[in-house]
């Protein structure tokens, strides 16, 4: 069955490049709509697309609309009132269940970026995927119905690239580093590049697969510095994140680790936010007794992500060190990504954080809607045949670089005592 007409859920960073990836390949993928609670910013972004002339066939459609995601029934209704098959669930993690519902009950494909979130929960016990999306995988597959959890770039293409190992360059896995550093500088104090809501609700703890067992460690406590390609010696450091929670489950590898990279200053900031409660997601009332979420007051008076854009300068690297067996002997690879903010802005008037995560689900779509992925269950992307969408990742903007470091070993394991240091 071929599918066309795309639903884009969401008016952030990330929505906004995937709005302009879609209309600059809307002879493949059909109309384009654009829906979030706040209709003024669909229309900006619609503004924008035409700003940057990335409208590719003139003679399709592309439309805001305003939308409660929340609601079912009026998702519902508007994916019906649209004919939008594929749905790009791009809005805060908060929506996932209520989006995949609709998508559910009108038979429209279901992607998203991001693992679900419970407002009232945080880094709750791991395998995350399990707690919420996997329990409805069974639904898909009765109806025959595709959805890809996960298809940003991380979780995403760093999935795809643990797929791409397995397939290609490793008999055999050790371990499996995935890292994520930006050298880029936005010229505020301080800010977050995805939503500060989502983003200070993953540092919390760190859960990481190790020895192939879950395992807990506080959030900043483990360091290493290393030297990427473009971007040269970077610190990072071990954080929990997204796409482990289904790589322990599909890619037998002993080890799978997430690698961060962040500044002295963001993490003294963050440390005297978390420090005075103003991460916390629990409510708390003021004197003059109004209810507040110190999170969300937090999120009010930072940046907005998108606003980063036009002083944005650097670059991101975002890869996985793969360590392993080929035919017998040891092979160490890092494949990976490099994205320049100011190319990113020129093109599409993004950062490149937002353009590494926006510009993966339209790849998925565009296979989706050329028959060549449709596994009519639901899955996470390194269950999914890698080559076609690395392929067209090149195409859109994201190609795919392999340093070759055998036969050298960059060992980015700790021991217990170098652990107990980092921990005092």
């Amino acid at each position: 069955m071929i599918r066309k007409n795309v639903l884009i859920i969401g008016a952030g960073g990330v929505a906004h490049v995937a709005a302009h990836k879609c209309a600059q390949n809307n002879d493949v993928l059909g109309n384009i709509y654009i829906a979030s609670r706040t209709k003024e910013k669909c229309d900006a972004i619609i503004a924008s697309i035409h700003q940057k002339n990335s409208i590719k066939d003139k003679t399709k459609t592309i439309i805001a609309h305003q939308l409660d995601a929340l609601d079912v029934a009026a998702t519902v209704r508007l994916i019906q009132q649209t004919g939008s098959q594929i749905v790009l669930n791009l809005g805060v993690a908060f929506l996932n269940l209520a989006v995949m519902e609709a998508c559910l009950e009108t038979g429209s494909v279901y992607l998203d970026t991001a693992i679900y979130e419970d407002p009232d929960k945080v880094c709750e016990d791991p395998p995350w995927y399990a707690n919420y999306e996997w329990k409805h995988k069974g639904r898909f597959q009765e109806k025959g119905l595709t959805a890809i959890l996960g298809v940003g770039f991380d979780p995403g293409v760093v999935n795809a690239y643990c797929a791409l190992s397995v397939k290609h360059h490793f008999d055999t896995i050790d371990t499996i580093d995935i890292m994520d550093v930006n050298t880029g500088d936005h010229g505020k104090y301080f800010a977050t590049n995805f939503d500060p809501e989502i983003n200070f609700r993953e540092f919390v703890k760190v859960w990481t697969w190790i020895d192939r067992k879950w395992q807990c460690y506080p959030m900043h406590a483990v360091r290493r510095v290393y030297d990427f390609p473009l971007v040269g010696q970077q610190p990072i450091y071990m954080n929990g994140h997204d796409e482990l929670h289904s790589l322990s489950k599909n890619i037998k590898a002993r080890s799978i680790r997430f690698w961060m990279g962040f500044s002295e200053h963001y993490i003294n900031v963050f440390t005297i936010l978390d420090k005075i409660g103003m991460l916390s997601h629990l409510p708390v009332t003021t004197a003059e007794g109004q209810e507040v979420i110190p999170l969300k007051v937090l999120k009010a008076v930072l940046p907005d992500p998108q606003t980063l854009a036009p002083n944005y300068t650097g670059n991101t690297c975002i890869g996985n060190l793969v360590q392993g067996i080929k035919d017998g002997f040891p092979r160490q690879l890092f494949i990976y990504n490099t994205c320049d903010h100011k190319a990113c802005y020129d093109e599409v008037g993004s950062q490149a954080i937002s353009y590494t995560a926006g510009v993966p689900p339209v790849a998925a779509a565009m296979l989706i809607t050329k028959g060549v992925w449709d596994p009519k269950t639901m899955a996470n992307v390194e269950e999914l045949d890698p080559d076609p969408f690395i392929e067209t990742l090149s195409i859109l903007g994201l190609p795919t670089k392999i340093q070759d470091l055998t036969p050298g070993r960059i060992d980015m394991d700790l021991t217990p005592n170098e652990v107990a240091k980092q921990l005092i």
